[in-house]
C-alpha cells in the first residue's frame, strides 16, 4: 500500500516543482532574448520601443483573458432562480475557500466539465457545463467547485497567462530572427566582397530553422507539465478547502466514463478544464503534450491523501 502524503507536501511539492519550470522557461525566454538584440545591435531606445509593446501586449492578455476564456466556450451568466444550488455551492465554497464569490457561469452542453478563470480572486469566474449539472450530486458538485476554486485561490489563472505570454516572446523573437536571417544572408551572399558575412547569415538561418522546429515543442512542453503539475495541486487544495477528497473523486470518475467531447472546446483552452474536454486523460499512460494528468493517477493521490 503506498505510503500517504501529507497535504501541505503535496501542494509544497507541486509548487516547488513549477517554480523549477519557470525559471527554466525565463532562462530560455532570456538566451534568446539576448541573441536577437546582439544580432540587431540594438540600442537602448529599440529597448525601449520593445519594452513598451511587451507591456502593452501583457497588460492587454491581462485584463481581457477572463473575458476571451468565456466567449470562446459560450458561456452565459447563470440566473440565480434558475440555478440556485449552483449558486449555492458555489457561495458555500468560496466561503470555506476565504475568497470573494467569483461570477457563475453555465455552458449548455451534456459533456460534464467546467472551469475557472480570472486574473485573481477578485476577478474571477467559474463556468459549469449544464451536463456536470444532470450528472453530480451535490458533494460531488462541491468536489469540482472546491477545484475550480482553488485553481482561482492559487493563482493558476494568471500563471497560465504569464506561461502563455513568455511563450508566445518566444515564438516571436524565433520568427523574427528566422526571417532577419534569410534576408540578412540573401543580401550578405550577393555581395561577393563580404564572404564572412555570408557565412554568419547561413549560420543564423540553420539557428532559425533549429529555432523553429524546437521551439513550439519547448513551449507546448512547459506549458503541458505545469497545468498538470497544477491540476494535482488543485486536487490537493480543493480537498482542503471542503474537507472531503472523495467527492471530487467521485465526480471524475463519472466524467471519465463519459464518452462524448465537450463541443465548444478547443485545443488552446483544454488546458482550463477540470479534465480533458477531448478525454485524453483517460489514458493510462501519460502523453507528455498532455494538458491533464491520467484521470487514475489522479484518483489514486486524491484517495491516499490524509487531510490534516
Amino acid at each position: 500500500m503506498p505510503e500517504k502524503q501529507h497535504l501541505y507536501q503535496l501542494i509544497a511539492q507541486n509548487r516547488w516543482t513549477t517554480y523549477l519550470f519557470i525559471i527554466i522557461f525565463t532562462l530560455i525566454l532570456a538566451v534568446v532574448g539576448y541573441a536577437l538584440g546582439y544580432y540587431f545591435r540594438w540600442g537602448i531606445e529599440y529597448y525601449l520601443i520593445f519594452a513598451l509593446f511587451i507591456i502593452f501586449y501583457n497588460l492587454s492578455l491581462y485584463y481581457n483573458a477572463d473575458k476571451l476564456a468565456l466567449a470562446v466556450n459560450r458561456a452565459q451568466p447563470a440566473a440565480v432562480k434558475e440555478y440556485y444550488e449552483l449558486h449555492n455551492v458555489v457561495e458555500e465554497v468560496a466561503i470555506a475557500a476565504g475568497i470573494p464569490k467569483p461570477r457563475v457561469y453555465v455552458i449548455n452542453d451534456p459533456a460534464p466539465n467546467a472551469f475557472a478563470t480570472g486574473r485573481n480572486p477578485n476577478n474571477a469566474a467559474v463556468a459549469v457545463t449544464t451536463g456536470l449539472l444532470q450528472m453530480m450530486k451535490r458533494d460531488e458538485l462541491q468536489g469540482v467547485i472546491a477545484h475550480e476554486i482553488a485553481h482561482i485561490r492559487n493563482y493558476d489563472i494568471l500563471l497560465m497567462t504569464i506561461v502563455a505570454i513568455l511563450g508566445g516572446l518566444l515564438i516571436l523573437f524565433r520568427d523574427i530572427i528566422f526571417r532577419w536571417a534569410f534576408y540578412a544572408g540573401g543580401t550578405r551572399r550577393r555581395d561577393s566582397r563580404s564572404r564572412s558575412g555570408g557565412q554568419l547569415g547561413l549560420v543564423l538561418i540553420l539557428l532559425a530553422l533549429v529555432l523553429a522546429i524546437l521551439s513550439p515543442l519547448i513551449v507546448a512542453l512547459i506549458r503541458a507539465a505545469i497545468s498538470r503539475e497544477r491540476e494535482y495541486l488543485a486536487d490537493a487544495s480543493g480537498a482542503l478547502i471542503v474537507r472531503n477528497p472523495f467527492g471530487l473523486a467521485n465526480a471524475l470518475r463519472k466524467i471519465g466514463s463519459y464518452t462524448g467531447k465537450l463541443r465548444t472546446a478547443s485545443h488552446a483552452t483544454a488546458h482550463m478544464f477540470t479534465a480533458n474536454p477531448f478525454g485524453k486523460d483517460q489514458e493510462e499512460k501519460l502523453n507528455l503534450f498532455a494538458s491533464h494528468p491520467p484521470l487514475k493517477e489522479r484518483l489514486r493521490r486524491l484517495e491516499q491523501l490524509t487531510i490534516p
